[in-house]
């Protein structure tokens, strides 16, 4: 029966499991930094510089769970993979010191910011435009979300894309240039971080494209891995 509160129906609540409990994490936001490690910069034609982090988001509906079938969008000939550390908060606000900023974490995960590399019939520039590039329908596959008190903080490990069995993306957490409390100090400067906010760190140098068939299991160290299967 619909809600008689609303002229339309209301979209659904994205949300993620939470390993260990019955209760779900309810996606508000999702943030997304981009060029976080130097292999990838490299490897994307940038310097290694280390400047502002590059800031996007994606729509919270276009989570997507571990397990899934993922589409090969419409629009492009070159569906890329990324690989990335979740970072998942339980509170936040404006202007976050970088020495409290993991007081704000709730826990942490794994998700694969899906990137459409060429639009087509798209401007030809390199950053533009994102939105038809990061933000389309079932792009941010993720993972379930571990706790703090389960994972501690997790600022290093092994971090690893195969795609069919293919070791695609192979790097270490470590390498990130801008790690996870200097990610929420930069983003609290110009969003208030709130509870549900989901934060993606980055992805290591090995991206590429996948075709529908592709089987991609991403992996990182004491987070167990996520599967997702594309598809026509």
């Amino acid at each position: 029966m619909s809600d008689q509160r609303f002229v339309v129906a209301a979209p659904k609540l994205a949300t993620l499991p939470v390993v260990g409990d019955t209760g779900l994490f309810p996606v508000r936001r999702i943030y997304c930094i981009g060029r976080n490690y130097v292999a990838h910069v490299r490897e994307m034609g940038g310097d290694e510089a280390r400047d502002p982090p590059i800031i996007f988001q994606k729509p919270a509906d276009t989570i997507m769970p571990d397990g899934s079938d993922v589409p090969y969008p419409k629009m492009t000939d070159d569906f890329h993979y990324e690989l990335e550390l979740v970072v998942a908060m339980k509170s936040g606000g404006y202007d976050i010191p970088e020495s409290e900023a993991l007081n704000h974490v709730f826990g942490y995960g794994i998700g694969l910011d899906m990137t459409r590399r060429t639009v087509i019939d798209a401007p030809a520039r390199p950053n533009l435009p994102w939105e038809l590039k990061k933000s389309f329908d079932q792009s941010c596959p993720c993972g379930p979300i571990h706790t703090v008190e389960d994972v501690g903080h997790i600022d290093t490990g092994a971090i690893q894309l195969v795609v069919d069995g293919d070791i695609r993306q192979d790097s270490d957490l470590g390498l990130m240039i801008w790690r996870t409390p200097e990610i929420i100090a930069n983003l609290s400067k110009y969003f208030s971080l709130e509870a549900g906010d989901i934060i993606m760190t980055g992805t290591p140098s090995g991206v590429g494209p996948v075709v529908p068939g592709n089987k991609l299991v991403g992996s990182i160290a004491g987070l167990g891995a996520i599967t997702i299967n594309i598809t026509n």
